[in-house]
């Protein structure tokens, strides 16, 4: 399809679709990712630089040194459920994704729900992504030119929101207009950031063992023990920000309809993605524990000074004025490139319900020149800082809490998937032994996982101390955001039923089970 063919510039139409193996024409352009730029691209969305900083100090704050022990113990829902994500793909490559699949396997109000949370779960991190972004910004500025106040300007309520709020507006008219970073700069942006990480640990460990750290904490081998030490209510939540932590793999899988080999590359990148971010966080959460330790002076990881922004406090003490200052500049293109990419999952998904008929029509315009889903984009970039903006006025510390959240989220719409997975391919799962340990014992377990962690979690979130502290009636704000945000879209779901019923009564998206389907590699 050209790029002047007056059918892309119209709303996506909503036909039915007959075979699970072909995905529904919606417009983008095809052929353009490979196994190795989908990871970098997953990688990207996933941002360690911008996500270390960012859940080191809610992990801590919950479970201490058995960070290392939390972190394991989030890769391996993800892990699972990525076999999972892998299969359907091979079915069904389709940018809606979890939204699609779960819509196939449960019906139209399961997939809807997962869809909303899916979304809502991208908003509350593009406002994240953003926030960091603008910390960093004023960091960077601060020590150039050698003024410590001007980072005080990044905390500042006012001018933290004002800040984002343009930034934000950048990053959607650029992913409005598809002008997203091409895969070089992509390659560049990701090497950049993964090559200061580990420089920052190394550097650490160095320091560590010259005996010039603050705590010097000597390897423990319980670190990694999540069994030892730990009530199940700071398991969870520490295991909420680990969740968090991973998320953004799955953008490798939005992308299926773009890629070069539909059927096999989403699911291949979307696995490396993960195992490459898993020995990222291990290798810099073990050198900055045993450098700083995780008590609440100084630069203790415990601190509440340093929780929202931990490598601000350690980036000068270990690497020095300049190098803190490539830290900054790695950790602000973290978010930047991350605010780009994370854009491709929740347009694409707000792409595919608008083309089923789930949303508006509207928001299923693919942009006539760039092959882009314009509308949906402007639309995530206007509630996000409409988002951030409220939870900004309401907590003092914003990110802690919509981290917080962010897991609750996750962990909804990762487990429905999961489970869509063994429900849609349940008259196969036995057919062989690849089929049962891929389609059956994987996903179920790593649902079954996720499923466990979101109830003790949203009860967890009820109680400000798991959070910020901020409250509204005595209940967490964290609670309000997770949990009450779902509940929200329950409520806008029925409007839409009233408004769209087509796609609720199973006539544009229905509810398939493939006797025979094409195995992932």
């Amino acid at each position: 399809m050209k790029p002047n063919d007056p059918a892309v510039s119209r709303p996506a139409a909503t036909p039915t679709i007959p075979d699970s193996h072909l995905a529904n024409e919606k417009g983008l352009a095809t052929g353009k990712v490979g196994v190795l730029s989908g990871a970098i691209l997953g990688i990207s969305t996933v941002a360690p630089g911008y996500t270390l900083t960012a859940s080191i100090g809610l992990i801590v704050a919950a479970v201490g040194l058995k960070m290392p022990a939390i972190f394991i113990a989030g890769f391996i829902p993800m892990f699972l459920t990525a076999y999972a994500y892998r299969e359907l793909n091979s079915d069904t490559p389709d940018c809606g994704a979890s939204f699609t699949w779960s819509t196939k396997a449960f019906g139209p109000y399961v997939g809807w729900m997962c869809g909303w949370g899916m979304v809502v779960a991208t908003i509350i991190v593009l406002s994240n992504l953003a926030a960091i972004g603008v910390q960093f910004f004023y960091l960077i500025i601060a020590q150039i030119a050698d003024r410590p106040s001007i980072a005080d300007l990044g905390t500042n309520k006012l001018v933290n929101i004002l800040t984002t709020l343009v930034l934000l507006a950048i990053a959607t008219w650029v992913s409005m207009h598809g002008i997203t970073t091409s895969e070089r700069i992509q390659y560049v942006l990701v090497g950049f950031q993964i090559i200061v990480l580990f420089a920052f640990a190394i550097i650490a460990f160095v320091k560590v063992g010259a005996g010039d750290a603050p705590a010097g904490l000597s390897f423990d081998i319980d670190w990694f023990n999540p069994f030892t030490g730990l009530t199940i209510s700071a398991f969870a939540v520490g295991l909420t920000g680990s969740i968090f932590a991973f998320w953004g793999w799955d953008t490798c899988l939005t992308l299926g309809e773009e890629c070069k080999d539909p059927q096999r590359t989403p699911g291949r990148a979307g696995i490396l993605c993960v195992l490459s971010i898993l020995l990222t966080y291990l290798l810099v959460a073990v050198a900055v524990m045993m450098y700083a330790g995780v008590g609440t002076d100084g630069v203790g990881l415990g601190s509440e000074a340093n929780a929202e922004n931990v490598f601000g406090a350690l980036a000068t003490p270990i690497l020095g004025r300049w190098g803190g200052l490539l830290l900054f500049a790695a950790i602000l293109v973290s978010s930047i490139a991350s605010l780009q990419t994370t854009f491709l999952p929740v347009a694409r998904t707000m792409l595919a319900m608008g083309t089923y008929g789930a949303f508006p029509k509207k928001v299923a315009e693919i942009h006539p020149r760039f092959l882009s889903p314009a509308f949906a984009a402007l639309v995530a970039g206007i509630v996000t800082a409409v988002f951030y903006t409220v939870v900004t006025v309401l907590s003092e510390r914003t990110l802690i809490d919509t981290i917080a959240a962010l897991g609750i989220m996750i962990c909804w719409y990762y487990s429905i998937t999961a489970f869509a997975c063994v429900w849609y391919f349940r008259r196969t799962l036995f057919s062989s032994a690849r089929n049962f340990v891929y389609r059956l014992l994987f996903p179920f377990l790593g649902g079954l996982a996720l499923i466990v962690v979101f109830v003790i979690s949203v009860g967890e979130s009820m109680n400000p101390d798991n959070g910020s502290g901020a409250s509204i009636f005595g209940i967490g704000l964290v609670f309000y955001i997770g949990f009450g945000l779902l509940a929200v879209g329950a409520v806008v779901m029925l409007y839409l039923r009233a408004r769209h019923p087509a796609f609720f009564r199973g006539e544009t998206l229905p509810r398939t089970t493939p006797e025979e389907s094409v195995p992932a590699q």
